[in-house]
């Protein structure tokens, strides 16, 4: 029997899992079975409720591989509950939260910090933590003028001094405070931004966001614009736009593995067809890219992968869980032997650059079909289940094929099975799960495979609260960089 602490133990684990999968598929917004209000008001729980009984672990996930959303709520809840912290926790969330917005987006970053000044938060410790962002920003001038209301906010904020003069910082102070005084700036951007209000020449100087709207007022045709404004744009703005400029510059296997998947997948059939060997290898490079380390280390693996309607997802979510699907399909070949792997779409394909989302969700039959010896006899070493969960053709029979599998044919685990879940389930405030016997963890970007496949071992519960404890104080020193450090002193002495 367990003891009670043990049973606390166990409850805490399940709870810290919870929202984890929680923090890397949701997002706030409407999914195939569930409404974007539904969506937030379980996260608001999550998220509350996590932060009041396990801070620790609520800072902690900040090192976790959770999606951009997320790390912003928790920053936020953070600095807005910062006298519920000791001084010990106040300190290491401060490095948390400072390293993590290093790595978000800018334009998420200045939108939190216009939810840190709506909310109030206003004590010395954010205001430090937004004055160091921003210090450390390549280019302010280039913000200001991508971001300006974004800039001016966190500005007026922190009370970031804006000197007199030709400083840097006091055009950009000027820019935003007082625009039109100066009759023209140093900096290229502030100045190119000036011009275009008339000049048509000095559009194609700005970033691409901000060129667009000067574009129209101009009236410029759209493909001449494009071609002009494609040295300035950025990865993911060529692109969007590689469709209409066709240039050869584009490099689509540089793109991150999921972005190329959602490409693909919003190519019509045709394109797809007729560019192929492109899209295909792009696909398989980025893969080997996002494998790394990993590659060809899981030995003989099979997959069942999602193609049904529901893989749709949602007008705010379009294809995502089918190009979560298609990225891990690549990947999950590239992680496996050379040779060793197989990959079972739900609707039967075989031609996984033509999926698209269609029919019922037969998991248990694919299943069924993935536990079946490879050639040579031999079972698989790892069976990888993409899909959301909702097994109905017939209902249920996934969970109860894997359930009896486990327990009469397989009881000595040889084939390690693990499901992941691109999509949170509002209603039971986790991603669904197709049998307590398997572990399931939350997918949003497939390369964060190998590290969720580790995270969903915590979830069979042959692991206590102190091994995931360790692995969340692991994360964590490696975020911070202090596993790095140790190494170093460890040389020098």
């Amino acid at each position: 029997m367990r003891t009670p602490e043990n049973s606390a133990d166990r409850v805490a684990a399940e709870d810290v899992l919870l929202f984890a999968n929680a923090a890397i598929t949701a997002t706030g917004q409407r999914e195939f079975r569930s409404g974007a209000l539904d969506q937030q008001l379980s996260l608001d729980f999550l998220h509350a409720y996590v932060r009041v009984n396990y801070r620790r672990v609520y800072a902690a996930s900040l090192a976790l591989d959770i999606n951009d959303h997320n790390a912003a709520r928790i920053v936020l809840g953070l600095l807005e509950t910062a006298g519920e912290a000791s001084a010990e926790e106040r300190r290491t969330e401060g490095r948390l939260i400072a390293a993590r917005l290093a790595l978000l987006p800018p334009q998420r970053v200045y939108r939190l910090f216009g939810e840190v000044r709506r909310a109030g938060i206003n004590n010395r410790r954010a205001r430090a933590i937004m004055r160091d962002w921003l210090a450390a920003r390549p280019d302010l001038g280039h913000d200001a003028v991508k971001y300006r209301s974004g800039v001016k906010t966190a500005a007026r904020h922190v009370h970031l001094r804006c000197p007199q003069g030709a400083e840097p910082l006091a055009e950009v102070g000027a820019f935003l405070f007082r625009p039109g005084k100066l009759p023209r700036y140093e900096h290229p951007l502030l100045d190119a931004w000036r011009r275009a209000h008339y000049e048509q020449g000095a559009v194609a100087e700005l970033p691409f966001s901000v060129a667009e709207g000067f574009a129209a007022r101009h009236g410029m045709k759209r493909e001449a614009f494009l071609k002009r404004a494609a040295p300035r744009m950025t990865r993911l703005e060529r692109l969007r736009t590689h469709a209409v400029t066709q240039r050869p510059d584009v490099d689509l296997a540089a793109m991150p593995l999921t972005r190329l998947a959602l490409y693909v997948l919003a190519l019509p059939f045709e394109q797809r067809a007729a560019r192929r060997a492109e899209l295909t290898g792009a696909l398989r490079t980025a893969a080997r890219r996002a494998a790394g380390r990993h590659a060809g280390s899981w030995g003989r693996v099979h997959a069942v992968l999602d193609d049904s309607f529901s893989s749709s997802g949602s007008g705010q979510k379009r294809r995502r869980p089918l190009a979560v699907a298609l990225a891990c399909h690549h990947l999950l070949e590239v992680l496996a032997e050379p040779g060793a792997y197989r990959g079972l779409w739900t609707s039967g394909r075989g031609d996984a650059l033509l999926v698209r989302p269609w029919g019922p969700t037969p998991l248990g039959m694919r299943v069924l079909d993935a536990l079946e010896p490879g050639p040579g006899g031999a079972a698989p070493d790892r069976l990888v289940i993409v899909s959301d969960g909702w097994d109905n053709a017939p209902a249920g029979l996934a969970g109860e094929v894997l359930r009896v599998w486990r327990a009469r044919l397989d009881p000595g685990r040889r084939t390690a099975v693990v499901h992941v879940n691109p999509v949170y389930d509002a209603d039971g405030f986790d991603v669904g799960r197709l049998t307590a016997g398997v572990p399931t963890a939350g997918i949003r970007d497939a390369e964060d495979l190998p590290a969720l496949v580790e995270i969903a071992r915590f979830a069979e519960g042959r692991t206590g609260a102190a091994e995931l404890y360790a692995y969340l104080d692991r994360r964590v020193a490696l975020f911070l960089g202090e596993d790095d450090r140790e190494e170093e002193k460890e040389t020098v002495s």
